[in-house]
């Protein structure tokens, strides 16, 4: 079963990812992929941090006595794991062999003031000096910047719809431009800013953008949208491929929740979680 157009085509890989007996996912907030091509599954279950191969075999699984509530995961050049948890209010960092090396936010409380770090944050992304932008979105309409070790250097961002102004802040990203993509679902669209927080522009009339990923060697964005739908697009947005069509559909390949992860590994294939159902995880392999 074949998703997508042109270079973008993708053959769907049933019943990818095989857990031990008795195991089980619940929603999926986000998947991501190590420089081995092993697979982080960072699901709200007894396992919330599940490693498979790219073959769908299991490996390891982590944070069953520190993780809480899975939103966002980003793993960076080193294979750091970082975790953000929406509900705690704090994000993990990991090294590649699952030791906790350190907790930005204080776990189980919010900030004490509107806008301090976190108020139920969603995603983090690591720029090319090893700073850390983490976005704050469901109780905060903000960005943070934070150095690596965990120190907080700005915070721009203010409920609404204009420039620098969120709905809510569910993703940020860095592509190979030093530009910061920040998903701001509920205004249905995507926003651009530099590395100093300055507006540059926005993408909006989206299917409310949950996460993006940027190829690594292209100007090339891959979207999870809300609205049932995965997109690919050019940094100009020229449409290459796109699929789901904003329906609720439970056949293999389609999404009968919401898509809501997104990466892709060194070979080019695609994996997709999703929320509002459990255990949906996709990997569509590319063409």
């Amino acid at each position: 079963m074949q998703f997508g157009a042109g270079k973008y085509t993708y053959e769907l890989v049933e019943g990818w990812g095989r857990l031990p007996a008795g195991w089980s996912f619940g929603w999926i907030p986000a998947v991501a992929c190590d420089s081995k091509d092993n697979v982080y599954v960072y699901s709200r279950s007894e396992h919330p941090l599940v490693i498979f191969d790219r073959d769908g075999n299991f490996l390891d699984s982590w944070g069953e006595d520190v993780l809480q509530d899975a939103h966002g995961i980003f793993i960076d050049a080193e294979d750091n794991v970082f975790c953000t948890e929406r509900n705690t209010h704090c994000v993990r960092k990991f090294d590649k062999h699952g030791k906790l090396l350190l907790t930005i936010g204080t776990p189980g409380q919010p900030g004490p003031n509107p806008g301090d770090p976190f108020n139920l944050p969603t995603d983090l992304a690591v720029a090319p000096d090893g700073s850390l932008y983490i976005s704050d979105g469901y109780g905060n309409a903000r960005v943070h910047h934070y150095s690596a070790g965990g120190q907080l250097l700005k915070s721009w961002g203010e409920p609404g719809d204009g420039p620098g102004q969120f709905d809510l802040s569910h993703c940020v990203r860095i592509d190979r431009h030093n530009r910061l993509w920040v998903c701001d679902r509920n205004n249905a669209r995507i926003q651009l800013f530099d590395l100093a927080g300055n507006y540059l522009d926005q993408w909006p009339g989206l299917a409310h953008p949950d996460q993006v990923f940027f190829d690594a060697h292209e100007d090339v964005v891959y979207m999870a949208e809300l609205d049932q739908q995965v997109s690919i697009y050019t940094f100009d947005r020229q449409l290459l491929a796109q699929w789901g069509g904003r329906v609720r559909r439970d056949e293999p390949g389609h999404f009968g929740g919401c898509p809501h992860g997104v990466w892709v590994d060194s070979r080019g294939d695609l994996y997709i979680s999703e929320v509002q159902i459990d255990a949906r995880l996709h990997k569509y392999a590319r063409v």
